[in-house]
């Protein structure tokens, strides 16, 4: 008999706390939920207060008789999920099925897979926190309430496969209220002047600020004609010099939503690859000598605290890498009305396992994520950057002109990290001359510019998940599954990593705001999740909040059911005839995005994936033409039309003329720079444009 029982969810999280525990403890991992509702039905009894009818999940019964049959050879059973209420009810079903006295201190929780953090909890253990399972009962029945009423209607009256969410249907009404934006824009003209100036072999610029005193618009061609024609010749006048010294903070560590974002801007990550690599990273990796060890923190939180004992060891880190100036107390985050701040952010376990010392144990994009996470920590808490800025005012008859500069003075926590920028756009030094006032310096050009005003953009991952949350609508644990679902759904589709609505989920999104706007009100999902976190807290009952929905719901439900009509979607003729049968090709949304198929289906099978010429030859073959296509994960590739015939591909673009040095393929290469050109073979390369 062994004498204590402990049940995870995953075998890697097992073997990593197996390892601390000792011979005394049998860890074994349930695979995540083992008791859910059914698939099949909607599993709640809506006359009987909303009752859950839970089941054992279809092929989880071996794993839950292996779990019984060790319960009952243990003196004590340890439930040990993840720290959140989807870990809790994990626990609470757990305790149900093994016949756990709930009430009973069966209940570890760890924030960080670590030696001593596990120790320490076992030191610990507490009953199962009835609130944080209420809370997460109310989200399913809540979420199944919604979505198994609502998708049959939409199977029935659209197509099959569809599904409808509290969360999903109000994110692919973000997107779509956006297009409609995009859509209705109206672009504005607005012109520039920027005057070319040099002094002491530097060369600045300084723009157009306003006319005597008072700032000024240029709204046409005729209103620079005006300021210009003011101007007596092309000489500058400085009238007035500021220097300052100033500041910046560094940011806070990592939440789940501003970790997805910035993965999404560094490093190209999906939401979905992010969390996985998080995940990966919190259960536990083999580092050598140290042995299997948790590298960061529970990845699921809307915190930005930081433990004292992790600041200690960061300050005593930067103290010895950097100096004691580089060393900085930082003041957390004010977190905001919908944070539950259950968690510390998402840091490292330890500073110590920096990313040079663990590389060699992780997988590449494991690496970079961690890195990532470990530098925004440590720069956290560093001292603030200092910059030495410069603003020169300078006139010509009145017409004023302004030149910023600024010079990085002491790095601070910008010499570990700088965050990332949706623009993508570096940040680099505009250092200015030495002036002195009154000192006249003539431009070498005065150059007006037109411009026009530009539509909002679509939404990124990033900027999706970044609106969500400043919305107070879902929470850390369900980004990601909700831009994978959405996505699935072919509700959207991502086009140059922005999302765009596709015909389907528009068609379902105004059958759903026709007959239950509640659904895709902002406000009303937002008060939702307050009011999921107000059961969490203990302050109101779980039905209360069901029911006080249902109520209203019901009612449109059965008006839906009567007055929906049903919904035609006419496949788009692709414009061209199916090779094998001779019958018109249209375009259909699979899960990778749009395909061409034969409409005489299911007698003709005939698929075809759409591709897009770019009108250069292909340098294998010399007898097909190159075309852009997709791979499954949505990235942009080129590779013959005669495949498989003839198996070219390129990641980058080529372009139709040869390298001049070796007579190879000239390709397009993407930097933050901009795109330049380069040779596929030898070290030709032309400047970026």
């Amino acid at each position: 008999m062994s004498d204590y029982l402990v049940i995870v969810e995953s075998p890697a999280k097992a073997k990593t706390i197996g390892k601390y525990l000792g011979k005394k403890y049998v860890v074994k991992a349930s695979m995540g939920h083992v008791i859910d509702l059914p698939k099949s039905q909607m599993g709640v009894d809506v006359e009987n207060n909303f009752t859950p009818k839970y089941i054992t999940i279809r092929g989880k019964g071996p794993i839950l008789k292996e779990l019984k049959q060790a319960a009952k050879k243990a003196k004590k059973v340890y439930l040990a999920a993840d720290p959140d209420r989807e870990g809790e009810a994990i626990a609470w079903h757990l305790a149900d099925s093994l016949n756990i006295d709930k009430d009973s201190k069966c209940r570890v929780v760890f924030n960080e897979i670590t030696k001593q953090a596990i120790k320490d909890s076992f030191k610990h253990p507490r009953e199962i926190n009835t609130n944080l399972v209420d809370a997460q009962q109310a989200r399913r029945v809540l979420d199944r309430l919604v979505g198994y009423n609502i998708s049959p209607l939409l199977w029935k009256k659209v197509k099959k496969g569809l599904s409808a969410g509290r969360v999903q249907s109000v994110a692919v009404k973000m997107i779509i209220d956006r297009e409609n934006e995009i859509n209705a824009f109206e672009p504005v003209e607005y012109w520039s002047i920027t005057a070319q100036l040099e002094k002491d072999g530097k060369e600045f610029e300084a723009k157009f600020t306003g006319v005597d005193g008072e700032k000024k618009e240029l709204s046409s061609e005729e209103d620079v004609k005006d300021v210009l024609g003011r101007m007596e010749g092309e000489t500058l006048t400085v009238d007035e010099i500021k220097k300052k010294e100033r500041k910046r903070n560094p940011v806070v560590p990592f939440t789940t939503s501003s970790l997805q974002q910035e993965a999404a801007r560094k490093l190209n990550y999906r939401a979905k690859k992010t969390m996985m690599l998080a995940q990966q990273l919190y259960e536990g990796v083999d580092i050598g000598k140290s042995g299997t060890s948790g590298l960061i923190t529970y990845m699921r939180t809307d915190s930005t605290r930081i433990s004292q004992t992790a600041k200690t060891e960061a300050y005593d880190y930067i103290t010895e890498k950097y100096g004691e100036e580089y060393t900085g107390v930082q003041q957390e985050q004010k977190q905001s009305s919908n944070s539950q701040d259950a968690h510390e952010a998402v840091r490292p376990t330890s500073v110590m396992n920096d990313p040079k010392t663990v590389k060699q144990y992780l997988s590449r994009d494991q690496y970079r994520l961690y890195k990532l996470i470990w530098e925004r920590m440590v720069a956290s808490q560093m001292a603030p950057a200092v910059m030495d800025t410069m603003t020169v005012d300078l006139s010509n008859n009145g017409v004023q002109f302004r030149a910023n500069g600024s010079k990085l003075k002491f790095a601070g926590f910008m010499k570990v990290y700088i965050e990332g920028r949706d623009d993508n756009k570096e940040e680099k030094d505009k250092l200015l001359p030495e002036m002195e006032e009154g000192e006249q310096s003539k431009a070498e050009a005065i150059e007006p510019n037109q411009h026009f005003t530009q539509p909002p953009p679509r939404y990124t991952e990033a900027r999706l998940v970044r609106t969500l949350e400043e919305l107070g609508i879902g929470r850390p644990s369900t980004y990601a599954p909700t831009l994978d679902t959405i996505q699935r759904r072919g509700y959207v589709a991502l086009e140059d990593k922005r999302f765009v609505p596709t015909e389907l989920g528009t068609i379902v999104l105004e059958l759903i705001e026709e007959f239950f706007p509640e659904i895709l009100n902002v406000e009303f999902t937002a008060s939702m999740e307050a009011g999921l976190d107000s059961v969490e807290d203990g302050d109101l009952s779980w039905i209360s909040i069901i029911d006080d929905f249902y109520k209203d719901f019901e009612k449109r439900l059965q008006t839906a059911e009567e007055e929906m009509k049903e919904v035609e979607i006419k496949d788009e003729p692709a414009g061209e005839d199916c090779e094998k049968c001779g019958h018109e090709m249209v375009y259909k949304m699979g899960r990778y995005g749009k395909f061409m198929a034969c409409s005489n289906f299911p007698e003709c099978r005939n698929t075809k994936a759409i591709v897009k010429e770019i009108g250069v030859d292909c340098p294998k073959c010399q007898e097909g033409n190159v075309v852009e296509r997709k791979s499954k994960k949505k990235r942009i590739f080129f590779g013959c039309d005669r495949y498989p015939e003839c198996d070219f591909i390129s990641w980058d673009k080529p372009i139709a003329r040869a390298c001049p040095k070796c007579e190879h393929m000239l390709v397009e290469k993407k930097t933050k720079k901009g795109v330049h050109v380069q040779c596929s073979e030898c070290d030709y390369k032309e400047e970026a444009n």
